[in-house]
């Protein structure tokens, strides 16, 4: 979040002079109660002042970069989540290859007849077993797909910056986002590194890094 400059020195004033009511902040800047009313409202709610009645307004001690911080680990799956691309385990090799294509993506989910999560496809996956010189058309893809329980997978309200992690650490593309039911995990989103960067990059411009 960027701070333009009226904002600014009303916070360097209630740092100085606080607790401080709206009247006096607006009369050390010669300005009116209601023209610093938004300024005031934007630095409250976004954690840089605590109001108090009667008492007025003062420094929370929250600092621009602790902001940002708290900024990204607020972030959730659920807010950046892309539709996912979703494959039968009947499906042969031939096809998901084509789907792959078709789809501009680096990863498959695999699902069962009930729709639940049961395989992950990769790039790498799909190319070693083109280079076997098998016939792709009868191989389906649960033959060559990871399975459970060595898939990662997240839920939509798991933090981003801990999805990343798994990301970096694991070196894939994506995760499935998953509901969990009686029947297995439901596959309701994924999350990819396009996702993550976008979102980090947004609050990289709104914070004018």
């Amino acid at each position: 979040m960027e701070l333009n400059k009226r904002q600014d020195e009303i916070l360097e004033i209630v740092k100085a002079d606080g607790p401080i009511t709206g009247e006096q902040i607006a009369e050390r800047l010669s300005l009116t109660r209601a023209t610093i009313r938004p300024d005031l409202a934007i630095l409250t709610m976004a954690g840089f002042l605590d109001a108090r009645p009667r008492v007025g307004y003062f420094y929370s001690g929250k600092k621009k970069d602790q902001h940002l911080t708290e900024n990204m680990m607020n972030m959730k799956v659920r807010d950046f989540q892309s539709i996912p691309v979703v494959v039968q385990e009947s499906l042969s090799v031939y096809d998901a290859i084509t789907q792959m294509f078709l789809e501009d993506v680096g990863t498959l989910i695999v699902v069962d007849d009930q729709s639940k999560l049961t395989g992950i496809l990769s790039r790498k996956d799909l190319l070693r077993t083109a280079i076997g010189g098998t016939d792709l058309e009868k191989i389906p893809v649960h033959m060559i797909m990871t399975r459970m329980p060595n898939i990662a997978y997240c839920r939509k309200n798991e933090a981003l910056v801990h999805v990343a992690k798994v990301l970096i650490e694991r070196q894939i593309d994506a995760l499935p986002v998953v509901e969990e039911t009686e029947e297995g995990l439901s596959v309701i989103g994924r999350i990819t590194k396009t996702n993550i960067t976008s979102a980090f990059l947004s609050l990289a411009e709104n914070h004018d890094l």
